[in-house]
């Protein structure tokens, strides 16, 4: 019976097994991103589109700001509420500052998270690369212990090299993938705050 990949995770060594673990903790935590922001920016997009369809209806400024209570998920609806409890729903002299503030909180939430894909896409290929090349080291140890280059000599350290290199390329890939499509996701869900931005910026503030 052929040994399968449990088996052989089993075989390897205290190194080999530290960066196996530090590598499944990236793309554990990588894969709950990955799902969590796939979730989030499809329900910002609707909300954003239902939040501006009733700004474009708005009998007023109050209203509009019970209404963005509803919109809990969009950014361009929580900038409002921001800037009407900021403003208290008065044209200030300082509004240009204030929604640029806002504004800026609300791109940084939504690029929440991306910056762990990106080390996560970065970083485990050289941690996986550390298992590989301690592997082989292994498997040079064990050649120089047995005084034999026999297959069953080298077989665990090589067995080593290439599960860590595998699983470093298992927690990359989708990292990489991922923090590129949601970066081109959030910055279109940017543009629409800013956009928004330069509205309230004429928006006239008293009902």
């Amino acid at each position: 019976m052929e040994p399968t990949v449990i088996d052989l995770i089993k075989q390897t060594g205290f190194i080999a097994k530290s960066v196996l673990l530090i590598l499944l903790f990236f793309s554990i935590f990588s894969w709950a991103i990955i799902f969590y922001k796939w979730k989030i920016f499809k329900n910002m997009k609707k909300e954003n589109q239902k939040f501006f369809d009733a700004f474009i209806n708005s009998n007023g400024t109050k209203e509009l700001f019970s209404l963005a209570k509803r919109f809990e998920l969009s950014p361009i609806a929580s900038l409002y509420r921001a800037v009407f409890a900021e403003t208290q729903g008065r044209n200030p002299v300082n509004l240009d500052a204030i929604v640029k503030k806002y504004s800026s909180d609300e791109a940084n939430k939504i690029e929440s998270y991306l910056g762990f894909l990106a080390t996560t896409g970065s970083t485990t290929p050289f941690i996986g690369l550390f298992g590989t090349v301690w592997g082989i080291m292994d498997a040079f140890r064990s050649i120089g212990i047995k005084g034999s280059a026999s297959i069953a000599t080298v077989a665990p350290g090589i067995a080593e090299a290439l599960i860590t290199t595998a699983a470093g390329l298992f927690a990359a890939i989708p990292a990489v993938i991922a923090y590129n499509y949601f970066t081109s996701q959030a910055n279109k869900i940017i543009n629409e705050v800013q956009d928004f931005s330069e509205t309230l910026l004429k928006y006239p503030w008293q009902d």
